[in-house]
């Protein structure tokens, strides 16, 4: 009887659900915001692909007669600026200068506070206080301030606009890998790694940072948003590289004419504030992905 019964129970009771099994994308997914972030970044992704497609004109080619407002003649949706140059396509192509120098000087500033905070973090001592006492030399300059200074020593170039928002950003990135790794190094899977006699950069790179990688992850894509206000705010201050057309550029370019031609400075203004609100967006569903302790909460 009891061979019987027992099956037929146990066919009969439906599997307990774990919430705090759910993979990321479910947790990612109950972030309303954070899919209409990714479909924006989706939307200025296709831009930065398909620019070249989709523009009908060349950003720098006078095409039309100047102040040309919005919706005025067919194939000028945004209408022209100062030099008769079609905005639409300026925004267009714009996009993948703009991406471009974000993502690049982030990469970069994430190359140098990692190894930096993972070394301060890892060994501790001597080395620890010193690492940090060059990187709060550093955080003890306004970030736009030291940006400033150093895009106006050299000739503004995209190289030069890159390397400096990465020697600005890194900072904070070293001090978020430094606190991980103080926390992580003391986790028995790193003693078992060492009673293995696995090398220090091993341990560091395979087993510590792997566990540190979320923290990075959602960093990372609020330094990306941080790098596109800051070039568009040196581009503004006529810092930009004014050979390459960039978001940041166009608004700079526009700041005499902002009551006669509104529209110069608004579009590219609008494009950079959905970019950056949607890469913060994604941060706070990145970060609620990947902390499995926010994941009986919902938004």
């Amino acid at each position: 009887m009891n061979a019987i019964s027992e099956p037929a129970l146990a066919a009969d009771t439906p599997p307990a659900k774990n919430k705090h099994r759910s993979t990321f994308w479910s947790r990612f997914c109950r972030n309303r915001g954070a899919l209409l972030g990714l479909a924006i970044l989706l939307l200025v992704a296709l831009l930065v692909c398909f620019g070249p497609l989709l523009a009908a004109h060349n950003p720098w080619d006078m095409v039309e007669q100047p102040f040309l407002p919005p919706m005025e003649r067919e194939g000028f949706a945004m209408g022209t600026d100062t030099m008769g140059r079609d905005i639409l396509s300026g925004l267009v192509l714009g996009a993948r200068i703009s991406l471009l120098i974000a993502v690049i000087s982030t990469l970069v500033s994430l190359l140098i506070g990692v190894g930096i905070g993972a070394i301060s973090g890892y060994f501790g001592g001597w080395v620890d206080a010193t690492l940090m006492r060059f990187t709060e030399m550093f955080q003890s300059v306004p970030s736009f301030a030291l940006a400033l200074v150093l895009v106006a020593i050299f000739e503004p170039s995209v190289n030069s606009i890159i390397v400096a928002i990465a020697l600005v950003s890194w900072p904070p990135v070293a001090r978020l890998v430094r606190g991980e790794f103080l926390t992580l190094r003391q986790r028995d899977f790193v003693a078992a790694a060492q009673l293995a006699g696995q090398s220090t950069p091993r341990i560091i790179l395979a087993q510590i940072l792997p566990n540190a990688a979320s923290s990075i992850v959602v960093m990372a894509s609020l330094m990306v948003a941080t790098a596109i206000l800051l070039e568009s705010s040196l581009s503004f201050m006529g810092l930009g590289d004014p050979n390459l057309m960039s978001w940041g550029y166009m608004i700079g370019s526009a700041r005499t004419v902002l009551r006669q031609a509104w529209w110069m400075a608004v579009f590219p203004g609008v494009a950079i504030l959905l970019t950056v609100l949607a890469f913060n967006l994604v941060g706070e569903g990145l970060n609620d992905g990947l902390n499995a302790r926010q994941d009986g909460k919902t938004k």
